[in-house]
Order: C-alpha cells, then structure tokens, then sequence
C-alpha cells in the first residue's frame, strides 16, 4: 500500500468564503498538508472562486477575514492554485486575485489537472 506522502492532494473549493466554514475548513487542511510537506493542490471553481477576488471586506458582516492567511501559501509550498475561468466569467469576475500565482484555467484543463490528484477534497 503506497504511503500518503507519494500521493498528490487536490482541494476543490466550491463555497463562498464567508456564507459557511468550508471555505476556512479548506484552507486549514491546506495549511496541515503544507505543513507536513505534503504536495497539495488548491482548485477554485463555482462559488470558491469569489475566495480569490482582491478587496473584501468581510469585517463589515462581522466575520473574520481569514482569507489573508492565502498570503502564507508560499511558505507552505502551496504554489499548484488553480482556478476555473468558466466560473469568473459566469459570475462577471475579473482575472485579478490577492495572491499572486493562481493559474485561470479552461474548463477542460481544469477538470484535467483536478483529475491528476490521487486524492480529491471538495469543500
């Protein structure tokens, strides 16, 4: 039986960033793969990508703006982000994001680098 750490962790993030815990659920298991050197890929697609998109200001709902945690990504080697640009056009989005290296990709290439995961996490 292979060992975890040969394996490949994709985390799809489907959900708004402040409607439900998903999304923080999401990015804390980022954060402990990370943290374990486990090579661990992040995909927005749907609702998540709205996780991406620069200058929110959650502190006026009264939430907690933890997506400033994506800032550390890179000292956690989670450099693999990929986010599907079907969703940001469906949801009239810019390709502008408040970190720097996410990749836009088609829906075929994103479905295609998802499905090159060992493992998939939807959150």
């Amino acid at each position: 039986m292979a060992n975890i750490q040969s394996k490949t962790i994709a985390i799809l993030n489907t959900s708004s960033p402040f409607g439900q815990s998903d999304a923080k659920d999401a990015l804390d298991i980022a954060l402990i793969m990370g943290s374990y050197e486990q090579k661990t890929h992040l995909f927005f697609q749907g609702d998540g990508v709205w996780q991406l998109i620069t200058k929110q200001d959650p502190e006026c709902i009264n939430v907690k703006n933890f997506l400033k945690t994506f800032a550390a990504f890179e000292f956690y080697d989670l450099e693999k982000i990929y986010v599907c640009k079907k969703s940001l056009e469906q949801r009239n989005l810019p390709v502008k994001f408040h970190i720097d290296n996410v990749q836009a990709l088609d829906i075929d290439d994103f479905s295609l680098a998802l499905n090159s995961s060992d493992i998939i996490l939807r959150f």
